[in-house]
């Protein structure tokens, strides 16, 4: 089975009570990717979850408070093979930016992807089925979504 990198928005999505649907695809998408093995994350992503999940906007209460955030990035780095954010990987990132015109910071997940040999990217921010250097996206949110083809 393949390993797949875990974008920041489907760990957001988990704890999300105002997006019901996609809440509970974000939850059953992080067990099987834990009870497979295939799930790979990043320490951008752990940052960014972080991040989304404890700051207010326009006044809508944080999902998390910053001690249960904590807590969650603990399990997260428990359950889940982590990858740093390296030199070459910022480098990466920045061809990513100009050859394929990616924001950096999606660019940088592609990055980690890449260099460390993930095939296989879960996120909704990109255009699912994107196939860039090797790496594929797929939007684990769209309705034709079908993890178990991606895992086995």
């Amino acid at each position: 089975m393949p390993p797949i990198l875990i974008d920041t928005n489907i760990l957001v999505y988990s704890y999300d009570r105002g997006e019901y649907v996609k809440q509970g695809s974000a939850i059953n998408t992080l067990f099987r990717l834990k009870m497979t093995g295939a799930g790979r994350l990043s320490t951008q992503v752990l940052a960014e979850f972080y991040v989304a999940t404890t700051r207010s906007i326009r006044g809508v209460p944080p999902k998390l408070s910053g001690y249960e955030a904590a807590n969650q990035v603990e399990d997260f780095l428990l359950a889940f093979p982590v990858f740093d954010v390296t030199a070459p990987i910022v480098l990466e990132a920045v061809r990513g930016v100009r050859d394929h015109r990616l924001p950096f910071f999606d660019a940088q997940l592609w990055a980690t992807a890449r260099l460390n040999q993930i095939p296989v990217i879960l996120s909704e921010d990109f255009a699912s089925g994107t196939y860039l250097d090797g790496v594929r996206i797929i939007n684990p949110f769209a309705p034709d979504f079908d993890l178990e083809s991606w895992i086995l």
